[in-house]
């Protein structure tokens, strides 16, 4: 078993229990958040779920995207030799066809076991995608609501709503979580894209740091030059150059947004300027905008994250475990 390489200890009773649940393999920031998140000692790791992205299947091929995401997290824990140390569970591969129908899956039966555990340490799920399986989990037994607080990447910017992938992967999973009595941190787009990061940073402080560093930087330079591609044939096809260079991401940069899962539970308690408690909104399926006239219960949304702590723990923890310092 792999000890980390850290001076210092984490009370037991700063630390809490932690389900990471992740589509892993949809893009490249979802790997870096599952390492910092293995790094960090506040957390008791108890599962790590593969979450699926069906709505953009791409060559992975619909109905086989939590599997690609369970492979990724396998190859991510093979990298950093902490594959004797964690269990993994597949979800569903489709997203849900109603409010009320759960799709049972072994991440979902996983949900419910450990919320269901007695153990004094709260438990947290990071949801980095869909949240298809943990509304699986809250209609096969509500009253896991009461026992997990769940922190999600996802969901368009207050007040209007509207367009973000993860909650367009399954948005009746997100209303299952938004009508529920689970506390909900929510983290959305223009919050989670404050993680800005550019590739020389990533080849100064990631690269170097051992098998595991050099393929989270390796594979996010591959999907950027995948991305410039697409931007490529964008402007071929409308004939606008402009179009093609304006198109997501910019070239040099990238995003780490799936770290703030990380980011807000090393937070100061007493730091509550940085989000508000807002009603749980409705979110229309089709055009994933808020709609506020339900009687949900109020749940955190973030206005800002500290991109600063998170990105230099990160870079720290990676170096002291992987890069050869502080030995």
């Amino acid at each position: 078993m792999r000890k980390w390489n850290y001076r210092f200890e984490v009370p037991d009773i700063k630390k809490c229990r932690m389900i990471v649940y992740t589509d892993c393999k949809n893009e490249a920031d979802d790997q870096f958040a599952l390492a910092h998140h293995l790094m960090t000692q506040k957390f008791m790791v108890k599962g790590i779920i593969g979450a699926h992205f069906n709505g953009n299947a791409g060559v992975c091929g619909a109905g086989k995207t939590a599997q690609a995401s369970v492979d990724e997290i396998h190859k991510v824990l093979r990298l950093m030799d902490v594959d004797d140390m964690y269990e993994v569970y597949r979800g569903t591969e489709y997203p849900l066809e109603d409010l009320s129908t759960p799709r049972k899956s072994e991440a979902a039966e996983f949900i419910i076991r450990e919320a269901m555990r007695d153990d004094p340490h709260p438990l947290f799920i990071a949801c980095q995608g869909s949240l298809t399986d943990l509304a699986s989990a809250i209609l096969m037994e509500p009253q896991i609501c009461s026992r997990m607080t769940a922190i999600w990447i996802g969901g368009g910017m207050y007040p209007e709503g509207g367009f973000e992938f993860n909650c367009k992967m399954d948005p009746l999973a997100a209303n299952v979580l938004m009508s529920s009595l689970m506390p909900v941190w929510q983290i959305p787009i223009m919050v989670y894209k404050q993680m800005a990061v550019s590739l020389s940073e990533l080849q100064l402080n990631v690269q170097p740091c051992g098998a595991i560093g050099d393929y989270l930087f390796s594979q996010m330079v591959e999907l950027n030059m995948k991305a410039a591609a697409y931007a490529e044939r964008i402007a071929e096809e409308t004939g606008d150059f402009e179009k093609g260079f304006s198109t997501w991401p910019q070239g040099e940069t990238w995003g780490l947004g799936d770290s703030p899962t990380v980011g807000v539970l090393l937070e100061e308690s007493e730091k509550t300027d940085i989000y508000e408690m807002r009603p749980a909104p409705s979110i229309d399926p089709e055009t994933l905008k808020y709609s506020f006239e339900t009687q949900n219960r109020e749940i955190r949304v973030y206005r800002e994250v500290n991109a600063r702590l998170i990105l230099n723990d990160f870079f720290a923890k990676l170096k002291l475990n992987y890069g050869g310092a502080g030995n």
